[in-house]
């Protein structure tokens, strides 16, 4: 009964997940989803049995019904007494029984409606939780890919639409499968003849429907598609915004918008509109199962192998088949849609993650990188983004990086942490003697000790001191001011009224760029890490600030923690002078090496790349 979903949280409710499905089962999405359910067998068999009561109470209900109704008829539900007044004591006892068969039923399907909403709800509810996992556990580059729109939308549209067939799942699924069963039993126990028609009849209704279903379907994908893009719009004229208003693009951006919102409408119309035109059909023809019984009914109680009460009874539980059958027409768009929108979730679950974790744990204190060979292919193939690459950050050792841009400074960058993996090559973590591969080692753990801290520095609408306990979770006050003097932030902290406190907007907006970039480096160093990867996250400095903070790192031995194994990218002099190697990559390669003042003796690119001139100035 359980599952696992790699990279899920351990011990979350997603964490017992899903196994991995036969290549039939892939093309049935939505059935994949229902078999969530073994997740809470007990539930789901307790909600079927109560479905399967529910149907035989209304079948037990319409055939008391045509009994008292042949009472009436024969003169036995109300008896004339002798002396000229009416026993109604059979009618009574009548009203007594169909009414606590119909108390009873509306009992039971109280009791039905809440124990499905119950399993509905959690089952949704883990769906969700998986969702949002894999987002985190992904490869960088499938979120380059797919973009934030389509992860909101299949965390919520997608999502909402499954909520509404799994309550359709219930309410019309199983309630009308147990309905139609009940009476197509009904009727044949009355009389074979009555009810072979009916039962030919929902048959080809129901081959109508799914037919139907399978161009809903795509109709819907075509919508899932559109509404993509409206959230992918939505969320770039949000975290744009400056960019913007900066070039006055509102009106531009507004338009765009309205474009995306009239092309969902329209292909949300288009669907709309074939599910009115084409499911009458179906409903129609189950119509005709009335006029069966009532004609044929009609002929069997003259032939008097039916009786009038009988033929009542039949008459209702046909019309009963025929709202049920109604009822599965209106909800095939919502299991059309919810068809694709699980489709379309199973394709993010199902993505196989490109990063996979060792169980080794990383080595104790510190540790260095190396990097023999490495190769680096681009997303679907195509010339390498990094090419025989090789180099060693020891601990304690600033290694700076420099190249033109594309040159694959963020790609190699990615390598230390594990954000990427290439595709030949050896990467190993150690000191010394002793070094280990990364692949091997417990990747959370692993990546606690590498700390990047990226040009596009994010920090979330929480308080100052919230955002830098990211790294650090059991951290003191005392701790997060030390950590904001070594990254030169305690400056600007300081006259925050609320200090620590402080609320910082979405992304940090209420701060520049250069104070974004010190809380990172902040956060990151208050993990103590063993490596620290510095891509391009100075850029927002100015030079004293900068040489501050690279001149602190060597100093860290002082504070009580072992200075990390830094890796610099940046183009910066400033930031190249305080470097004990700096490595110039070129198309992927790394073609000298050297301090910055033996590159620009030398190598003309560097200085090219540095804007130098022939004496290194």
């Amino acid at each position: 009964m359980s599952h696992t979903l790699t990279g899920a949280a351990h011990g979350s409710p997603a964490a017992d997940t899903f196994d991995a499905p036969s290549p039939a089962l892939r093309r049935w999405p939505l059935l994949r989803c229902l078999l969530l359910y073994r997740a809470t067998p007990w539930r789901f068999f307790i909600t079927l049995a109560i479905y399967a009561l529910i149907s035989g109470a209304l079948a037990l209900q319409q055939w008391l019904l045509g009994r008292a109704i042949h009472d009436v008829q024969d003169g036995r539900a109300v008896v004339a007494l002798p002396g000229g007044g009416l026993d109604l004591g059979p009618a009574l006892l009548w009203l007594g029984v169909l009414s606590a068969v119909a108390f009873g039923r509306a009992a039971l399907q109280y009791l039905a409606a809440i124990v499905g909403l119950v399993i509905q709800q959690r089952l949704l509810s883990t769906l969700r939780e998986s969702i949002f996992q894999k987002v985190q556990v992904l490869h960088l580059g499938y979120h380059w890919q797919h973009g934030a729109g389509e992860m909101i939308t299949r965390t919520t549209r997608d999502a909402d639409k499954l909520r509404d067939a799994l309550t359709s799942f219930w309410r019309q699924g199983i309630d009308s499968m147990f309905v139609v069963i009940a009476a197509m039993a009904f009727l044949f126990w009355y009389h074979p003849t009555l009810g072979l028609v009916p039962l030919v009849l929902t048959a080809g209704a129901l081959w109508l429907l799914l037919r139907q279903a399978d161009v809903l379907v795509q109709l819907d994908r075509a919508v899932g598609a559109a509404y993509d893009a409206v959230n992918q719009d939505l969320s770039e004229g949000v975290h744009g915004v400056r960019v913007i208003k900066a070039f006055s693009l509102e009106a531009d951006r507004v338009d765009r918008f309205a474009a995306q919102v009239d092309r969902f409408k329209q292909l949300t119309e288009s669907a709309l509109a074939y599910a009115a035109k084409r499911i009458p059909l179906p409903q129609m023809l189950v119509g005709f199962g009335q006029v069966w019984v009532l004609g044929w009914g009609v002929v069997l109680v003259s032939r008097g192998s039916l009786n009038l009460g009988e033929l009542l009874a039949s008459l209702l539980m046909v019309n009963m088949l025929v709202l049920r059958i109604e009822g599965i027409g209106r909800v095939i768009k919502t299991y059309a849609d919810a068809r694709s929108s699980a489709a379309r979730i199973w394709e993010l679950l199902d993505e196989p993650p490109a990063i996979t974790s060792g169980d080794v744990p990383p080595p104790d204190g510190d540790f260095g990188i190396h990097l023999e060979g490495v190769r680096v292919l681009p997303p679907g193939g195509g010339h390498p983004v990094l090419e025989d690459v090789s180099l060693s950050v020891q601990p304690g050792e600033l290694v700076a990086v420099v190249g033109a841009t594309g040159s694959g400074k963020s790609t190699l960058a990615g390598l230390f942490p594990r954000l990427a993996d290439p595709q030949d090559g050896t990467l190993l973590a150690g000191r010394g003697d002793c070094w280990v591969d990364l692949r091997s080692l417990d990747l959370a753990a692993f990546r606690r000790r590498v700390q990047v801290v990226p040009q596009e520095n994010f920090l979330f609408s929480d308080s100052l001191a919230d955002n830098l306990r990211l790294a650090s979770p059991g951290a003191t006050d005392d701790e997060l001011r030390e950590a904001l003097k070594w990254a030169q932030a305690d400056e600007f902290v300081n006259d925050f009224p609320e200090g620590l406190d402080t609320r910082l907007g979405d992304r940090g907006v209420t701060l520049s760029g250069g104070q974004r970039q010190r809380l990172c480096l902040a956060r990151a160093l208050l993990a103590r890490p063993a490596v620290l990867v510095l891509d391009d996250s100075t850029s927002a400095l100015d030079a004293l600030t900068e040489r501050r903070i690279l001149d602190g790192l060597r100093h860290l031995n002082g504070a009580g923690q072992a200075a990390p194994a830094v890796l610099l990218i940046s183009n910066r002099r400033s930031a190249l002078e305080r470097a004990d190697r700096v490595l110039l990559l070129s198309a992927g390669r790394i073609v000298a090496q050297g301090t910055h003042a033996d590159l620009a003796g030398r190598e003309a690119a560097y200085r090219e790349l540095m804007g130098l001139d022939a004496d290194g100035h």
